[in-house]
């Protein structure tokens, strides 16, 4: 009697629990009410205010899922062979984010130039402010010059990172991806006219998701579009309007990696996390003291491309240490656990971060990062929200005057009685130096960016992900290239496969 008593109220909670989750389900599906108001979402009869539950974010492409976490930034680096004292060890937590799961290659910088040509043919000058610098292959004393007419273009180096980009190309070209992408998806779903002409010179507008988000995008297909099925979300039959960001289609910025975000990506250490615990530290991206393989099947292998000693890029004939004498393509080694290939070795990789000798000391523990310059979408008519456009159809970006929202009249121009002055360039952020000595007195300055992961010139200190280095940011090398990054938004749990959940 008393089995089948406790066997009614297992039933019974079972029944609960199915109808709970029957009514949480329904609650998440267009015709839900507001929790707070009653009143209909997605109901054309009710004001029309839309809510999209379905669309559950995701990376661009390229990118790979990087489950964020706490580290010991700088943990990795247990000698400090220059004496910088640069890399103090400090705890840090990185939010989650996607990441590029290969360096960018010289076909996708082709993609760039060829898109910019097309686009803008009588635009000589923004397509060769574009070009990488290909002369960085020379040098006095050796006979690159081959490199330099056949890296960026010849085939048999297309899969080949792209390098001579400095910090400031990488920046454009994140902005350019950026469009591409959300333009493909609006493509893709029929809210934007399919590919015909799209010449600046015959009047259409390129494609820009600020200026579209603004509702400003003057192009094929805009007007009278109709939504895609399953973008309708409620609306009357034939209701037309633009994708808002409240749809959740549209991507976030592509972007460069921070620094503590590439250090924390490069590691991988969730390949050594069990339950929360990091059973093991690592040196490089890879388990081990040195950088050949322990594996039997594999042993002695090298495991990523770099500089083994004076006069050895590349060992002896017949046996080349690992496969490579300057660059190699961007897929050639294994991936690290997070899925990310060459974050030791190949080309050392442009990260946002401005350098500071003491950074670590510095900067919060959450989201670490130093180089915040906070800017504005220029407004060019208020009454009606009309964002400025530069010649190529971008919003003009102008200086934060305040830290925080302004009022309606100082957006309309009119003076106020605040007369504080605000800083928005918070690069040199509590400083002990006067800028006017920058250069001076040091080679650091406000366009001193940093970047890591050692190159195929390199020795293998470098390849330890906590090594750090700097160049400006309008200089280029043959040994530096970079990889886009993306922020993630919504949970930042990645991983849910296999752990215990609170019911």
């Amino acid at each position: 009697m008393r089995n089948r008593y406790f066997q009614f109220i297992l039933f019974s909670s079972f029944i609960v629990s199915f109808v709970l989750a029957g009514c949480s389900k329904k609650a998440g599906t267009l015709g839900a009410r507001s929790s707070k108001t009653g009143m209909k979402y997605n109901d054309p009869d009710n004001g029309g205010f839309q809510v999209n539950r379905k669309v559950k974010s995701g990376p661009g492409p390229g990118l790979v899922m990087i489950e964020g976490g706490t580290f010991l930034m700088g943990g990795s680096l247990d000698e400090d062979l220059a004496y910088e004292n640069d890399v103090t060890k400090r705890r840090v937590t990185v939010a989650s984010f996607y990441m590029d799961e290969t360096e960018v290659a010289n076909v996708d910088w082709l993609e760039y130039l060829y898109w910019l040509q097309t686009n803008y043919p009588g635009d000589r000058e923004l397509y060769y402010r574009a070009l990488p610098d290909t002369l960085v292959w020379r040098n006095p004393l050796s006979y690159n010059e081959p490199y330099v007419d056949n890296y960026l273009r010849h085939p048999a180096y297309q899969d080949y990172p792209v390098v001579g980009v400095t910090w400031e190309q990488a920046q454009d070209y994140c902005a350019w991806r950026t469009d591409r992408v959300n333009e493909e998806i609006l493509r893709s779903k029929g809210v934007l006219a399919d590919y015909k002409s799209r010449s600046v010179g015959e009047g259409k507008q390129p494609f820009n998701t600020d200026i579209y988000l603004n509702g400003q995008y003057i192009g094929e297909g805009i007007d009278g579009e109709r939504m895609p099925k399953d973008m309708k979300v409620g609306a009357a039959e034939g209701a037309t309007r633009p994708v808002r960001l409240e749809d959740g289609l549209l991507k976030q910025p592509y972007r460069l990696p921070t620094e503590a975000e590439w250090e924390y990506a490069a590691l991988g250490l969730i390949g050594n996390t069990v339950r929360g615990n990091v059973q093991s530290g690592r040196v490089y991206p890879w388990n081990g003291m040195g950088v050949r393989s322990e594996r039997r099947r594999t042993q002695g292998m090298v495991m990523a491309n770099f500089k083994l000693g004076r006069g050895n890029n590349m060992g002896t004939a017949g046996y080349l240490n690992d496969g490579a004498d300057i660059t190699a393509p961007v897929r050639k080694y294994k991936p690290n656990d997070f899925g990310l290939y060459n974050m030791a070795g190949n080309v050392n990789e442009w990260v946002q971060d401005v350098y500071r000798k003491l950074s670590f000391e510095d900067f919060d523990d959450f989201n670490p990062f130093r180089g915040n310059v906070y800017e504005n979408k220029q407004v060019s008519d208020a009454e009606r929200g009309i964002y400025a456009q530069d010649k190529h159809g971008k919003p003009i970006k102008v200086a934060a005057t305040t830290e925080r929202k302004q009022t309606w009249e100082e957006l309309q121009g009119q003076r106020t009685g605040d007369t504080t002055q605000y800083t928005n360039d918070l690069r040199g952020y509590n400083d002990d130096e006067q800028e006017a000595l920058y250069g001076i007195t040091s080679l650091v300055n406000n366009k001193s960016r940093v970047y890591k992961g050692g190159s195929w010139n390199d020795r293998a200190y470098w390849l330890n992900p906590a090594t750090r280095r700097y160049m400006q940011q309008d200089q280029s090398s043959a040994t530096v290239g970079f990889r886009c990054a993306m922020t993630l938004t919504g949970d930042p749990q990645i991983n849910k496969k296999g752990q215990p959940k609170l019911k």
